[in-house]
C-alpha cells in the first residue's frame, strides 16, 4: 500500500465531506475503496498530513479527535455543550480577537480552526423554560 495512495484517498474523502469526520471513519471509509490498507497506515497517513498544513485535527467535544481539509478560507465553530449543534463562524469574525492577541503578547498567531464551547439559544430557551426544582 503506497502511502500517497492512501493520502490521496483522505484528501479526496474529506474534500467531499466538508465535514469533520473521525480517523475512524475516515479509516473505514477508505477501508472501502482501498481493502489492503490498516489501521496503523491511516493514523500515520492522518499524521504527516496534519504536519504538512493539508488536514487540520480539532477536538469538537464528541470524545474523539477530528479531521477536516484545510481550506483557503479559515473558519471557526461554536458548538453547543449540550445538544452539540455546530455553527460555522467566518473568520472575520474572530480576526479582530486575533489581532488583538498578537499586539498585546508580540505572538504570531497560525491557528486556522478555533472551537469555542457554549450553549446554544435552543438549549438557552429549554433551560429557562424547565422550573426551578
Amino acid at each position: 500500500m503506497r502511502a500517497s495512495s492512501v493520502n490521496t484517498a483522505i484528501l479526496e474523502l474529506l474534500g467531499q465531506e466538508h465535514t469533520h469526520l473521525t480517523a475512524q471513519a475516515i479509516y473505514e471509509n477508505i477501508r472501502e475503496r482501498l481493502p489492503a490498507v490498516n489501521p496503523s497506515t491511516v493514523y500515520r497517513a492522518l499524521e504527516r498530513l496534519t504536519h504538512a498544513g493539508k488536514i487540520s485535527v480539532s477536538d469538537m467535544g464528541s470524545g474523539a479527535a477530528v479531521f477536516e481539509l484545510v481550506s483557503n478560507k479559515p473558519h471557526h465553530h461554536l458548538v453547543c455543550q449540550n445538544c452539540g449543534k455546530t455553527m460555522v463562524l467566518p473568520h472575520q469574525s474572530v480576526a479582530p480577537y486575533f489581532d488583538a492577541i498578537q499586539a498585546a503578547t508580540g505572538y504570531k498567531i497560525y491557528t486556522n480552526h478555533l472551537i469555542l464551547f457554549g450553549c446554544c439559544p435552543d438549549c438557552l430557551a429549554l433551560e429557562k423554560a424547565q422550573p426551578e426544582e
